[in-house]
């Protein structure tokens, strides 16, 4: 993975702005830091701070670990929410890598009218891996139940319509996260709908190619094989939901063959599965002032008109 720097771009342009001015709000016990040691301090609680431009943002956990908690954007509370997207950061699932990644996509939907959960997760590094990380996105998923019961946030969340967002290793998370329920993992709130950004779809063939210098070994703890479905989108197909697959086409961390050979695979298999290829890097997909984040908000606008 390219320098945390690089990692930071969705922070620039007018909407960056926004997210940022909205941190600010927050305070530094409602932000995600370097390893995830954030949100609040006890399990279960909640807090609760007004952000920038109508968008109200909550912290809320969903486990015992630092790590387990994802931070909710809603948009003005007069404003019933278009559904719930539930946005994965990605960072080859290692730890140094955290959620702040994807507050201001989050920021930016909630802003759209959408319920914005920006997920955490343990990952390799503080206590993830396999089975944990699968586990905490699973739970973190299923979390919005839960949030969707409590009277203080109105409107009520709309679970009928739970897209995953996910960016790299968050991509192979969120189209993970459709067919959780398969193998075991609890699956109480469905997805719906999923859109992979630059996800790294074929844990075998990422490891072949060597994507992350060994990441996929280090997730599993061993190296990706047939064995591995229950972790592997590319062995869970089809998928009941449809999946979007945009991927930069200069991408040199997660060729966009990844996403090339899933959607082959999954119409191949009846799935409804499709490729949007953008230009641009591995960072563009999560840069809010781009093409291809128009791109991803004209496929939201198919699922939920404005």
């Amino acid at each position: 993975m390219h320098r945390r720097t690089l990692l930071r771009l969705p922070a620039v342009g007018a909407l960056g702005a926004i997210a940022a001015s909205g941190l600010a709000a927050c305070g530094a016990d409602d932000v995600g830091g370097a390893n995830g040691q954030s949100g609040p301090s006890t399990p279960g609680e909640e807090n609760t701070v007004p952000s920038a431009e109508g968008v109200h943002r909550s912290t809320h956990r969903y486990g015992d670990d630092p790590s387990q908690y994802g931070e909710l954007f809603l948009p003005d509370p007069v404003r019933k929410p278009r559904g719930v997207v539930v946005v994965i950061h990605g960072g080859f699932w290692r730890a140094e890598y955290d959620a702040s990644l994807g507050t201001p996509l989050a920021a930016d939907l909630a802003a759209r009218g959408w319920a914005a959960w920006n997920l955490e997760y343990r990952r390799v590094g503080d206590g993830g891996g396999a089975p944990a990380t699968f586990d905490d996105v699973a739970a973190g998923i299923d979390k919005l139940a839960d949030i969707s019961s409590v009277t203080t946030e109105k409107p009520a969340l709309d679970l009928s319509r739970v897209i995953t967002l996910g960016h790299s290793a968050g991509g192979h998370l969120a189209t993970w996260s459709a067919a959780r329920g398969r193998y075991g993992f609890s699956d109480d709130v469905a997805v719906t709908h999923v859109i992979s950004q630059a996800g790294v779809l074929d844990l075998r063939a990422a490891a072949e190619a060597g994507l992350g210098n060994g990441a996929e070994t280090d997730l599993l703890g061993h190296r990706p094989s047939r064995e591995d479905e229950r972790y592997d989108p590319a062995q869970q197909l089809p998928l009941d939901v449809p999946v979007w697959c945009v991927h930069g086409k200069d991408d040199d961390t997660v060729p966009i063959g990844q996403s090339e050979s899933y959607v082959e695979r999954a119409t191949a298999a009846g799935a409804t599965a499709e490729l949007i290829a953008v230009e641009g890097d591995h960072f563009v997909v999560i840069d809010p002032s781009s093409e291809a984040w128009a791109r991803q908000l004209q496929v939201l606008d198919t699922i939920a008109p404005a």
